[in-house]
């Protein structure tokens, strides 16, 4: 009998089930599923409108994918539900929700239907800035050792900011939660029947520590007096490592996925971070970028030390044994996408039409003939704010010396040149605090198929950046830790070793870029620090905007 596992990457906007022969690792069929909801950030179901700054997703589109796509590869693939011997999951983070004491989400009770904060809220929901300086505000005042993990500066991306959030502005919703979960925990407990918290949401998103759990009931109380009592109870200190599994698949799971009762579920994991087995990066001091909507920046080290502007470090995170550290930037493919949809000119759209290809590769191509510096534009990437190194929803986009000679393709290259600038910022970031960044692996859609963003990204950079092997990654690194869940693989750090590809696709610095791109990096970190940390513009603009 042939031996096979699922992974499931729950992403922005689809999730995707890849199966995988758990004995050669080969990557069999895929199925994707959009969310029928998307994200939510003009209006509820319902029809109220939401503030600016919302992104709230419907779990009942997460419990759709799995209905869907684990079915259908089974099907397609005459795969029976007898050879599936694990289930992987991975799910974007921080995206969270209040659920009852029996793991309803607030949002499907009739009474919470029409009330925002009872939703999940994505990782990308933004409107939780001031919670989060007043977050870090109370951190700074009661000299919380835990906040130099996160280099002092919590995200309103994360679990704290979210919770204040809903704790000022809809207390009945705070007061009917039993209990905060990640989506992607969520979901396990949905098939399995049991509650489970992966150490990977909870250490990176939710300010835990293996050593020291999380922060004092004296700062939780500080920062809001009904939060005093959070942890043991809304927040659940039974934390699983990476190790572990989620539990098994029952009945009511098995229903929602055909597969077997009793199936293993693995730990659910952060959808970035379960790529890095997915491209075999189990050593230290190698960079993994996955470029999607959003950058997630993340490097393994056998120390664990304090890096200005990085998200976070948790030991046995990602994998057992070792600290791993990530970054990120909070837009990438969005920053394209935004242009695509906005300022693109008809006749560029139309050319595309005629090709019968997509609007970005009609601009990839006319934008490769331009040489490094030839636009004379320079662009901040923080169209959806600023993760590392400033953690700063707040801040915003800015394009400098357009003329009106300015051509569509020159400002899209200056976007991707925008980004690598970001990267570039989040590795100096890594070396200056003691990490060394030796080279860079790259994985996520944009790494496959974009090659003139890659190749400015190893001019920017000035390093080596091979392509991952899989353009699933995290999918296919939610199927790693579900062979490890069967029993197939003793441990996520030899299933990587074993199973982790890269391709032949290596991107190698070119010289005259290089000395083009260490002026131009020059002059956004002069933009970066001027509008990131001295003038307060960007933040002016947007309190405007909302009144």
């Amino acid at each position: 009998m042939k031996k096979y596992v699922i992974g499931v990457d729950f992403g922005t906007l689809s999730a995707r089930a890849l199966l995988v022969d758990a004995e050669s690792g080969e990557e069999i069929g895929s199925s994707v599923f959009e969310y029928p909801h998307g994200v939510m950030d003009v209006c509820l179901p319902s029809g109220r409108k939401l503030p600016a700054l919302y992104a709230l997703q419907h779990p009942g589109d997460y419990v759709e994918a799995l209905q869907n796509t684990i079915p259908k590869l089974l099907s397609c693939y005459g795969v029976s539900k007898s050879e599936v011997k694990a289930l992987g999951i991975d799910f974007t983070a921080c995206t969270l929700m209040p659920v009852d004491e029996n793991g309803v989400p607030l949002c499907l009770k009739a009474e919470f239907a029409n009330e925002p904060h009872a939703f999940v809220k994505l990782w990308k929901h933004h409107s939780a800035q001031k919670e989060a300086e007043r977050v870090n505000e109370v951190a700074k005042e009661l000299g919380e050792k835990w906040a130099k993990r996160y280099s002092g500066k919590v995200s309103c991306e994360w679990a704290a900011p979210k919770i204040l959030e809903i704790v000022k502005e809809a207390p009945e919703i705070y007061t009917a939660t039993h209990r905060f979960t990640e989506a992607g925990d969520w979901i396990c407990r949905v098939i399995t029947g049991r509650e489970s918290h992966s150490a990977a949401f909870a250490g990176y998103k939710a300010l835990w520590s293996q050593s020291e759990g999380y922060p004092s009931r004296e700062f939780f109380k500080t920062l809001h007096k009904d939060l005093e009592n959070i942890v043991g109870t809304k927040l659940s200190c039974d934390i699983s490592p990476v190790s572990d599994i989620a539990g098994h698949i029952d009945q009511n799971g098995a229903d929602i996925t055909s597969l077997e009762v009793g199936t293993p579920v693995a730990l659910a994991m952060i959808d970035a971070h379960a790529a890095m087995s997915a491209l075999g990066i189990h050593q230290n001091n190698v960079l993994m970028m996955v470029l999607g909507t959003s950058t997630c920046h993340i490097v393994n080290s056998d120390t664990e030390k304090e890096i200005d502007g990085v998200c976070g470090v948790v030991k046995d995170g990602v994998f057992e044994g070792c600290y791993t550290y990530e970054a990120g930037q909070a837009c990438c493919g969005d920053h394209f996408d935004w242009f695509i949809k906005n300022a693109l000119p008809a006749e560029y759209l139309e050319d595309a039409k005629s090709r019968g290809v997509s609007p970005h590769l009609i601009l990839r191509e006319k934008a490769q003939k331009l040489r490094a510096g030839e636009s004379g534009l320079l662009a901040l990437d923080w169209f959806n704010g600023n993760r590392s190194t400033l953690m700063d929803a707040d801040l915003s986009g800015m394009i400098l010396g357009m003329t009106l000679a300015t051509r569509p393709e020159e400002i899209y290259r200056a976007l991707i040149e925008a980004t690598a600038y970001g990267t570039k910022m989040i590795i100096d970031a890594f070396v200056e605090g003691g990490i060394c960044v030796d080279r860079i692996v790259a994985g996520g859609g944009i790494a496959k198929k974009d090659e003139l963003l890659m190749q400015i990204y190893a001019d920017v950079t000035g390093r080596e950046i091979t392509v991952g092997g899989s353009s699933q990654a995290g999918a296919y690194g939610s199927a790693l830790y579900a062979i490890v869940a069967a029993g197939i693989a003793p441990s996520i750090n030899e299933a990587a070793k074993r199973f982790g590809k890269l391709s032949d696709k290596v991107y190698r610095p070119i010289p005259e870029n290089v000395e083009v791109y260490k002026k131009l990096y020059a002059e956004y970190k002069t933009l970066y620090n001027y509008f990131g940390k001295e003038n307060g513009v960007m933040k002016r603009l947007m309190e405007l905007s909302k009144d």
